[in-house]
């Protein structure tokens, strides 16, 4: 493990908040699931810190899963400060944002990988530069457990894992959840936490999100919190949003008692591509003491720790959090290194169903 190195090319400054990037319908196994599109820029036209005048670096993609109850307009800043490396996607997993839930009802762990998988090799197969080559995988929570599986299922898909507080597997539940959540195992109980979550306000929701993932609520720019808003109450229109937030949640928790090659620690230990961990020191929702355990578990792995920050770097923290992945992308050997090449030569060709 090591710590994190922050790139000192120069980024993009907007000074307003980015509006949320234009998307489309991409067919995945059991559907189709809405995935937003950030162009890619090139350089910024300035000398870097060290004063340099940056060339033009390879032109390479980048995918972007969100977490619990998130969706994908939660990467719209890093994914304006990476385009200037970065083609990028940012997928709402099935039954979030704008995508329709799974034909089968299922909202599994192991559905949401397939999802995410299907998208990959979708941008993977886009024409243009970079295209055919592995993508760079960021995931936050949900999102980048499902990402970490993702990585160690189909390595010859991923180019670089970066993991904003992932929920790793813990076997307590953290102080901002409420204990009847386990309930949630519970046969015929996700029903009723349907019923109780249609029953919030979109504003309140919007508020207890706030509190729960920031580790600074009151910096929220108040555009971003009408944003939010005004997704709640898009959400609340789709009558399976409630469904597929409570009954991810069970998938995620069952996720937990998993053993052997199913268990996200195990997957960690296999993972040869260069990993960063990302963690806000106030967050609430996983605890911050597991993120130097999970960049020592990788092989390859560096730890951005942000003091201050809660449960969603890329939105509370977007820039220390694209240099920290820029950082990585720059310092790879030039070519596939041959733990890579080995895993793609091993690498499994699809997703058991």
């Amino acid at each position: 493990m090591s710590d994190a190195v922050l790139s000192t090319t120069p980024l993009p400054t907007t000074g307003r908040a980015v509006p949320p990037w234009p998307g489309e319908e991409v067919a995945v196994r059991g559907g189709a699931v809405f995935v937003r599109r950030t162009p890619w820029t090139g350089p910024v036209d300035r000398d870097d810190a060290d004063g340099h005048r940056p060339s033009a670096p390879a032109r390479e993609r980048a995918l972007y899963v969100h977490g619990l109850g998130g969706a994908s307009t939660n990467w719209t800043d890093l994914a304006a400060l990476l385009a200037v490396r970065f083609d990028g996607w940012s997928v709402d997993l099935p039954g979030f944002g704008r995508s329709r839930p799974p034909s089968r009802g299922r909202y599994s762990i192991r559905s949401h990988v397939r999802a995410v998988v299907d998208v990959l090799e979708h941008v993977a197969a886009q024409p243009g530069e970079g295209a055919g080559r592995p993508v760079h995988l960021v995931g936050n929570s949900l999102g980048g457990l499902v990402s970490l599986l993702v990585a160690a299922l189909r390595p010859d898909l991923v180019a670089t894992l970066t993991l904003v507080s992932p929920a790793m597997p813990v076997y307590r539940v953290p102080p901002a959840f409420s204990r009847a959540l386990l309930l949630l195992l519970v046969p015929g109980v996700p029903t009723l936490a349907e019923r109780r979550l249609a029953a919030v306000p979109p504003e309140q929701s919007v508020r207890s999100m706030v509190r729960m993932c920031f580790g600074n609520p009151g910096a929220v720019p108040p555009e971003r919190i009408e944003q939010a808003v005004r997704e709640m109450h898009e959400r609340a229109e789709q009558p399976w949003a409630d469904r597929a937030l409570a009954r991810s949640m069970r998938g995620l928790i069952t996720s937990y008692l998993r053993l052997g090659p199913a268990n996200a620690w195990r997957a960690a230990r296999g993972l040869r591509m260069p990993v960063l961990v990302v963690w806000g020191g106030r967050d609430r929702l996983v605890d911050p003491a597991l993120a130097p355990r999970l960049a020592a578990t990788v092989p390859d792995g560096r730890l951005l720790l942000l003091d201050g920050v809660g449960h969603v770097a890329m939105l509370e923290a977007p820039e220390p959090t694209a240099r920290a992945v820029l950082g990585m992308v720059e310092g790879r050997p030039a070519g596939p290194s041959v733990a890579h090449s080995e895993a793609v030569a091993d690498a499994p060709r699809s997703v058991r169903r």
